[in-house]
């Protein structure tokens, strides 16, 4: 369900690519929970790997974010 992706590779895509992605993400998150509660989920560690995506997009929105606030000083 939750593909591995390097680093790198999330650097490399624009932010409409990573917003693009992280509701992938939530959404991926959501369906996981859901069932995990009507107990279908047969991995459980799915779960953190994909909370750990999102706060990886996050974290790299949050620097591009900053990239352009520092260049715009």
């Amino acid at each position: 369900m939750a593909e591995k992706q390097k680093i790198g590779e999330l650097r490399s895509m624009t932010v409409d690519d990573l917003q693009k992605q992280l509701e992938e993400s939530r959404q991926a998150l959501f369906n996981l929970r859901f069932r995990l509660a009507t107990k279908q989920l047969v991995n459980n560690r799915e779960l953190p790997k994909t909370k750990k995506k999102i706060a990886r997009i996050l974290t790299l929105l949050r620097e591009k974010e900053l990239v352009v606030s520092h260049e715009a000083e």
